[in-house]
């Protein structure tokens, strides 16, 4: 899909800028903040851009093409848009903008069991090419449910989390009330009344809420009882007796997301898992945690030859997922970037994002001299 950039948003930085001054700081902080002292979120960014590519000058050159097969899909670029939740809280309707733009620029999107459209809808935007990302639910039945409703919808890929035992702990979000809907102190509506556009696009798509979850929730939650609701409802902490179960339901091909050691790489193997995400949730879960890019390192080195290993977690650029390809990545996602997209520049945002990303990576396959993305691994330092 040939598009044009805004030239007035060159880079991810730029959006991020324009996304902070659109919506209101409540959701801004929701999307831009990783955990504790955010210590995690920084090391995945500043340690990914170490990672340094050697480019070849004079050798021929005959075209570099980002086209990638994933578990026998052919992608137009090598990266793809991360589950993240809450999106209609960030940017009304976001969800099904980002679903829309990686469906014609033809690159997997994930959506996630607490975003705020439903399977079936993004389903019908994609047709029928949208991963889906559960949060394990702590009853058999709402898991099982879930499950079919994503094959019914024939989503290709299930993504399973396991980097959410607990929640993370988020004083911006603790601070601000954070729940949904957003607790509306007086503080969180002088902020609204300040963003507009943001106000009136809300109004006009309604109220965020759990799209996925509307047929299995009590009507009228008030704050307290939907945060009961969500802690009841699920049990993110994965083991071989939750695993199992999903693997033997699930006929595509079943993805854990959020491994960072061997020993979990391991078990996934084991179970029969077919792809991993290595991942720390953007720095959002275990602030003490090692880089993202410091994991994939270590987990290709030892397995990349036993499963499909992805990354996400500091890829913001198309630089970035250079870097992630070089290191070893099979494929890349990205939440933040694509967010900030769609915060800033609204219905226009997903296919902004994604033509500035496939840029970008153009770009640097060429000045690397490199012809396909299985070749970043020839460039790295």
């Amino acid at each position: 899909m040939a598009s044009q950039l805004d030239s007035s948003y060159p880079s991810i930085d730029d959006l991020r800028k324009q996304a902070q001054k659109k919506i209101p700081k409540f959701a801004f902080e929701y999307l831009d903040g990783g955990c504790n002292e955010d210590v995690n979120l920084h090391r995945n960014t500043s340690e990914l851009r170490e990672v340094q590519l050697k480019p070849n000058y004079l050798r021929d050159h005959q075209g570099s093409s980002m086209k990638t097969k994933l578990f026998g899909i052919e992608y137009d670029a090598p990266f793809g848009v991360a589950p993240v939740g809450l999106q209609g809280l960030m940017w009304p309707n976001a969800t099904e903008i980002l679903a829309k733009a990686a469906f014609e620029h033809n690159v997997p999107f994930i959506l996630s069991t607490v975003t705020t459209s439903n399977i079936e809808r993004v389903s019908e935007i994609t047709e029928g090419k949208a991963w889906f990302q559960l949060y394990h639910p702590a009853k058999d039945e709402l898991r099982d449910a879930l499950i079919n409703r994503a094959a019914a919808a024939e989503c290709p890929v299930l993504v399973i989390l396991c980097d959410v035992p607990t929640f993370g702990f988020r004083p911006r979000d603790v601070r601000n009330g954070l729940a949904m809907p957003p607790k509306m102190s007086v503080a969180n509506i002088l902020q609204v009344m300040g963003k507009p556009e943001w106000a009136m696009q809300t109004l006009i798509h309604g109220q965020p809420n759990f799209a996925n979850l509307l047929p299995y929730m009590p009507k009228g939650l008030d704050l307290k009882q939907l945060g009961k609701f969500m802690n009841d409802t699920f049990s993110g902490r994965l083991n071989e007796a939750k695993i199992k179960p999903i693997r033997d339901m699930w006929k595509g091909k079943l993805v854990l997301k959020g491994v960072a050691s061997e020993e979990d790489i391991e078990e996934a193997i084991r179970l029969g898992i077919d792809g991993i995400i290595v991942s720390n949730h953007g720095g959002r879960q275990l602030d003490a945690g090692e880089s993202a890019i410091n994991s994939l390192k270590r987990l290709v080195a030892k397995y990349g030859d036993q499963i499909e290993i992805m990354m996400d977690s500091g890829v913001r650029s198309g630089p970035d997922v250079a870097r992630a390809m070089a290191c070893g990545a099979k494929f890349t996602f990205m939440g933040r970037s694509f967010m900030y997209g769609v915060a800033a520049l609204g219905k226009k945002g997903g296919d902004h994002t994604m033509t500035l990303l496939k840029t970008e990576l153009q770009q640097v396959m060429e000045q690397l001299n490199c012809a396909t993305v299985e070749e970043f691994k020839n460039h790295l330092i």
